[in-house]
């Protein structure tokens, strides 16, 4: 069975947030939103995205200048530290947040260490406080198709024959997963992870997706729409 490429999920253990342009980050020249466009595709599309309301990993960065830190309703894994902080995302606030975040907010669950380079820290913070059609214009001009599948998570109901789980079967230490391709595949119990994606670009209810996890040996993972549906969907059979 090949996991098609389209439906790889990328896992990049990095966030980042935006700031207001009227108050400039020291130690940079004004921040470039082309150039910050490049950066963001590389190193935080797989965690935040820029739409309302669709969180990650992070918490959707739209529309994040002048919010209360660990305030957005629709995001529920901040942690205590960040919740309790009081900030409000200001210039300064999010530039000394991207420097170190564990020495701006300690016991935050952001496992980024910080980025050093003042003028990266101005250019990403320029290209999330651009409005939606400018952060479109920069992402058009600036990075070319280096976003790949990082901004957006694949929408799995567009997975074809090759992704599309018809039967799991369990035996000793191994699980055989078929497809509507009529393929089946066998995976060490250890390498096979079932997850679950509630949103529109999910699953659809009781047919799940297998796709790559970009690891290393026979990894994937079995995405369903709900928790529920997990354990029925797999049968013993040897």
């Amino acid at each position: 069975m090949r996991v098609s490429r389209p439906f790889t999920l990328l896992v990049v253990s990095l966030s980042v947030a935006a700031f207001a342009m009227s108050a400039p980050v020291r130690g940079a020249e004004p921040g470039d939103a082309d150039r910050g466009a490049q950066l963001f595709g590389r190193a935080c599309a797989a965690c935040h995205s820029l739409q309302p309301g669709r969180n990650k990993t992070g918490p959707s960065l739209a529309d994040v200048i002048g919010r209360k830190a660990g305030d957005l309703p629709s995001f529920h894994r901040y942690s205590p530290a960040l919740k309790g902080s009081g900030a409000v995302w200001s210039s300064s606030m999010l530039d000394a947040w991207l420097t170190d975040p564990q020495a701006f907010i300690p016991g935050n669950r952001m496992p980024f260490r910080g980025l050093p380079d003042a003028q990266a820290r101005a250019d990403i913070i320029a290209f999330l406080a651009a409005s939606p059609s400018e952060q479109a214009a920069a992402r058009e001009g600036g990075m070319g198709g280096m976003m790949g599948g990082g901004d957006e998570l694949p929408d799995l109901k567009l997975a074809g024959p090759e992704n599309q789980v018809t039967a799991i079967r369990h035996c000793g230490d191994t699980y055989t997963v078929a497809t509507a391709d009529g393929q089946e595949e066998p995976f060490w119990e250890f390498n096979l992870r079932f997850k679950t994606d509630g949103s529109d670009r999910g699953a659809a209810p009781g047919k799940p997706v297998i796709v790559g996890t970009n690891m290393s040996g026979d990894r994937a993972a079995v995405v369903f729409s709900a928790p529920t549906e997990i354990s029925p969907f797999i049968q013993p059979g040897c």
